[in-house]
């Protein structure tokens, strides 16, 4: 072989070697930023394991004591929660003295008192979980599987925002019937085996009841909030019209985010932002029927959004939220 055409050769296996070793170290990087992306969410899911255990290791005994003591102006429950799961498992297992009406709404709930005093909203099974719903983003019933999804992308997200929620089974003849007010009692009736009830609210009907399998309902239990925290409902400044044929303002006019940051509350403090949180919350679990908020009472502005709400566009955003 002549020398140019050695010359040529190592030039070509030169370059063939650097591109190798390139493109392996490239692989390792991304292999080594793989692993660790992998590390991390495992320690992440590991803090948010829950496990439902009886035990309750603090110095108050009473679960809804310890819950109703996290609650502050800017968090449901703290960051930090090792009584999560005993305070759960109370809610999905404590007795249930009395049975009445959800409280107000358009969706059918029903509002328990468990052993203790403690206030929870029950909110049965509509749907099967891959049941799919046609129709308006706001169209169907609630699911209460939802409510308990929800909840836990709160706690992943690190809003800590909403209440707590778990998903319980409940026997109506035996649980719920025996200690129901005549109000929530009169609304019960049997559909072939199952039993079922329709409640009161806006859209309540006998027609629609929501039946059990036989006597046992699933559902979700979401933990009332504590009576010194009482909240305050405002309109959403998204909100839609619910008209046909009628837009919202936000619809159409595009410097209504500047003209909204220039009204009270949302001029000041971290109303706004914690609004377009809201959203971007919303997006992720298709909630797009959000018309009002609450925040709690005589807050100014300064504390945060209890009932999760929908925006649907977005002008600014938390750092953290984008990160």
């Amino acid at each position: 072989m002549k020398l140019k055409q050695r010359i040529v050769l190592l030039a070509i296996l030169l370059v063939i070697f650097i591109f190798t070793k390139v493109f392996l170290i490239d692989n390792l990087d991304t292999s080594a930023a793989n692993r660790e992306d992998q590390r991390a969410f495992h320690r992440m899911m590991a803090g948010l394991r829950v496990e439902l255990v009886p035990k309750l290791d603090h110095t108050l005994q009473s679960p809804w004591e310890i819950a109703a003591q996290w609650v502050v102006p800017r968090e449901v429950y703290p960051e930090e929660t090792p009584e999560l799961g005993a305070i759960m498992h109370a809610m999905a297992t404590k007795k249930i003295i009395k049975a009445d009406v959800g409280y107000k709404g358009t969706q059918l709930k029903a509002l328990l008192i468990l052993e203790g005093g403690q206030k929870v909203v029950f909110k049965p099974k509509r749907y099967n979980r891959d049941y799919v719903v046609e129709g308006e983003p706001y169209a169907g019933y609630d699911r209460h599987n939802a409510e308990v999804a929800a909840f836990h992308l709160d706690r992943i997200l690190g809003f800590r925002r909403a209440p707590l929620v778990v998903g319980r089974f409940v026997n109506l003849r035996t649980e719920i019937k025996p200690v129901a007010t005549e109000q929530l009692l009169s609304t019960f009736l049997t559909v072939g085996n199952n039993t079922c009830f329709y409640g009161k609210c806006y859209y309540c009907r006998e027609t629609e009841p929501a039946c059990a399998d036989g006597d046992t309902m699933e559902g979700s239990v979401t933990l009332w909030l504590p009576d010194v925290w009482p909240l305050q409902k405002h309109r959403h400044p998204w909100g839609r019209t619910y008209r046909e044929g009628k837009l919202a303002r936000w619809e159409y006019d595009e410097s209504y985010c500047d003209a909204v940051k220039k009204t009270s509350p949302y001029d000041s403090g971290p109303r706004l932002l914690d609004i377009i949180d809201t959203a971007v919350f919303d997006y992720l679990i298709g909630n797009a029927d959000r018309h009002h908020y609450e925040s709690f009472q005589d807050d100014e502005g300064a504390s945060m959004l209890i009932l999760l709400d929908n925006a649907k566009r977005s002008c600014v955003l938390w750092e953290y939220t984008w990160k």
